[in-house]
């Protein structure tokens, strides 16, 4: 792994001062405990507060709305929370668009005026012609809480399927609109959940799940998922199932087809990693699938087919992935052609057939390296991008000759480049509107070794020329796990940190995928505990370069991060002086019941099986809580329509951690309404979010703005 020293410099606004904090004793809503136990193997266990697992239940109600209110009371002693939200709000009120993308003869982008709460659809002729309004998810809902979850264009050009979340469930519903009356056809599927349309013909292939139960919509385990095939003009009911494997119910399938409509892919998954593969081709009329891939121990997807050639991605004997031409009439992983492999240095992350060439996306130290190459795999030349940083895009279709892309990194915001792919030139197309001096801030990356010596790479933030004397308020940032790499994003709401002399770090913990499926396995089932050391290590590294010391670090992660989060500081209490578990998986023992929860078990192991449940419960935040420690302030974050990481972890977390706290600093949850996991929230909700949060960590670290 190579160490470069990455340097990039891009002013401030606000001052930060010293205030007291007094030490005050918190009178918690009382948080009833019941009698439940239940037994593992040979191991008892107490879970006092089952009862909240009923998010319908008149009791968890009730509960919920004492914890808010007591909440909301302690924010109202914070004297500044209002002018970081009208700060945020000035942050954020600049027009924000998307890369054009192309359809048929037409271009579309995503815009946001400012303060949308969602982002618009737009259309238009050509990339310099005038974009008219094609789709606004604001005239959805009156408080903008129904997002516009996808859309899916059919191969003919003459329909655009689109999918809608309510109130940010991972339930989606499916509608049509004829493009070119501008026409919403009268099809209308509900119940579909982790699913795209797969246009064929007049009509399109799509999963859903059985209807749930009343009041168990948000909580009831995802299973005996099928695929249907849904023709235009047809009501759901009518329907054609065309796979299900009733003896197999968390098994959830899902079918792709090639952009000619020629060939169909059957995948078969039953967690967040591995995949078996299928295929059919319809020229032959087939009625039986063929097998690809026949077990669940890599991944691999068909991008496309080249004509009588398939093209896929695999991790298979690849670690570092690869991309393999598969001939149909011999599919057998002995007879695939390797095109494009990625290497330790270069790990490959996507690829693209645009214009007749394969544009692939690799990480390299955890930023963007883009190579092209021809149909067969020779290497062509690199792309000459902006900077160290995310690059993402370079999409299209084969026929096309220009494609976008973006770059951005924590320092810079996002520029959309216009490719040609011809000449290979890139020219700027749209500029940020931020108003954010780049001049005056500087990113660099270090690495530094953990618990077992394994150097793990950390990004980090701030304004140029700034003094590090040890009490920078720092927020330590991470996820560590499901092969996701955390890569140096730029975000508005870390404006307000950088304006207060504040430092933004990312540490990329084991789990993900920053240096291949070696990277990821060394984070996940029984080597979970390498991603807690990598992040305890890198709050060490923060306060042993001078940054920052305990009592002005903050510490936060989401979902998976969430868990990490809490585990940390079962762990290490004193690591920090602030954290936020957000939307965390804090009860390890049951995270299987619960919606599309027992998909996870391929990263975290089954309690149904002993030695992943000695390892789940050495570190799930809510069973490794210890009475009377002295815990830092924490801000747990969750929401009443949070179907992926029930809310259920975050009440049951919180009444646990509250009943032992044995210091004086607060333990308080915010429980967002009519929110879920985090995708489609209003933009008012989400600068109300980071308004609370930045308020709170720098009050609890004793400053002031």
């Amino acid at each position: 792994m190579k160490k470069p020293s990455i340097i990039i410099i891009v002013a401030s606004f606000l001052v930060v001062v010293l205030h007291h904090k007094a030490p005050e004793e918190l009178r918690y809503p009382i948080t009833e405990k019941g009698d439940t136990i239940d037994t593992y193997f040979d191991t008892t266990i107490a879970d006092p507060y089952r009862w909240l697992e009923d998010d319908y239940s008149n009791s968890t109600k009730a509960w919920v709305s004492k914890q808010n209110a007591f909440t909301n009371s302690y924010m109202r002693k914070i004297p500044f929370r209002r002018k970081i939200e009208k700060r945020l709000t000035e942050i954020w009120n600049y027009p924000s668009q998307g890369m054009p993308f192309k359809k048929g003869e037409k271009y579309y982008f995503y815009k946001n005026d400012g303060l949308q709460s969602q982002s618009v659809l737009y259309v238009q002729d050509s990339p310099t012609s005038d974009p008219v309004v094609f789709m606004d998810p604001n005239q959805l809902s009156n408080d903008g809480t129904i997002a516009l979850g996808g859309t899916y264009f059919s191969n003919d050009h003459k329909y655009m399927g689109y999918s809608v979340s309510i109130a940010g469930s991972d339930w989606r519903e499916l509608h049509v609109k004829n493009l070119s009356t501008d026409e919403l056809l009268p099809d209308h599927l509900k119940w579909v959940k982790f699913s795209g349309m797969a246009w064929h013909g007049d009509g399109f292939y799509y999963k859903r799940y059985p209807t749930p139960d009343e009041n168990e919509e948000l909580s009831a385990a995802n299973e005996l998922a099928k695929v249907y095939y849904h023709r235009l003009g047809t009501s759901q009911e009518a329907d054609e199932l065309i796979f299900f494997e009733p003896d197999k119910p968390k098994l959830a399938p899902s079918i792709s087809v090639s952009d000619d409509e020629r060939f169909m892919f059957l995948y078969r998954s039953s967690g967040t990693y591995g995949n078996m593969l299928a295929f059919k081709d319809t020229k032959l009329d087939e009625e039986e699938w063929t097998h690809i891939v026949d077990d669940l121990n890599s991944n691999c997807w068909i991008m496309d087919n080249v004509g009588d050639q398939l093209i896929a991605q695999t991790d298979r004997n690849a670690p570092f992935k690869k991309i393999v031409r598969i001939d149909p009439k011999n599919p057998q992983e002995s007879n695939w052609k390797t095109l494009i492999e990625g290497t330790q240095d270069q790990v490959l992350s996507s690829v693209n057939l645009v214009g007749g060439k394969f544009f692939a996306h690799f990480t390299q130290d955890v930023t963007s390296v883009w190579k092209v190459y021809d149909l067969d795999g020779n290497l062509l030349y690199n792309v000459d991008l902006p900077g160290k940083g995310i690059v993402n895009g370079f999409g299209g279709k084969n026929d096309q000759m220009i494609t976008w892309y973006t770059f951005n990194n924590s320092v810079n915001p996002s520029t959309i480049y216009q490719y040609d792919i011809k000449q290979n030139i890139s020219t700027v197309y749209k500029e940020s509107e931020a108003k954010f001096d780049r001049g005056g801030f500087v990113l660099k990356q270090d690495f530094y070794p953990s618990k077992d010596g394994t150097m793990i790479p950390i990004f980090i933030a701030h304004k140029k020329g700034l003094k590090m004397d040890g009490k920078r308020p720092t927020l330590l940032y991470a996820y560590g796990g499901f092969n996701i790499s955390i890569k140096p994003y730029f975000s508005k709401a870390n404006s307000i940190l950088y304006e207060n002399d504040g430092v933004y770090a990312i540490a990329n913990l084991r789990g993900g995928s920053e240096y291949g499926q070696n990277w990821h396995e060394a984070g996940m089932l029984h080597n979970k505990q390498n991603v807690f050391d990598d992040f305890i290590a890198a709050a060490e590294y923060l306060e042993r370069s001078g940054i920052t010391s305990p009592n002005y670090l903050a510490i936060r992660g989401g979902s998976n991060g969430g868990l990490l989060i809490g585990a940390v500081l079962n762990q290490r209490p004193d690591i920090c002086k602030v954290a936020f578990p957000e939307v965390g998986v804090m009860d390890m023992l049951r995270y299987e019941k619960f919606t599309i929860g027992h998909a996870w078990a391929v990263e975290y192991g089954s309690v149904a099986i002993k030695e992943h449940f000695t390892n789940l419960v050495g570190y799930s935040p809510l069973h490794t809580i210890q009475t009377g420690t002295d815990y830092p302030s924490v801000l747990v974050y969750t929401a009443d329509h949070d179907d992926r990481v029930v809310p259920a972890h975050s009440f049951k977390y919180v009444a646990a951690l509250q009943n032992a706290q044995g210091g004086s600093e607060p333990i308080l949850v915010r429980i967002g309404q009519s929110a879920g996991h985090g995708a489609g929230k209003p933009t008012k909700k989400i600068i109300e979010e980071y308004a609370e949060k930045w308020a709170f960590m720098f009050y609890e670290m004793g400053l002031d703005i």
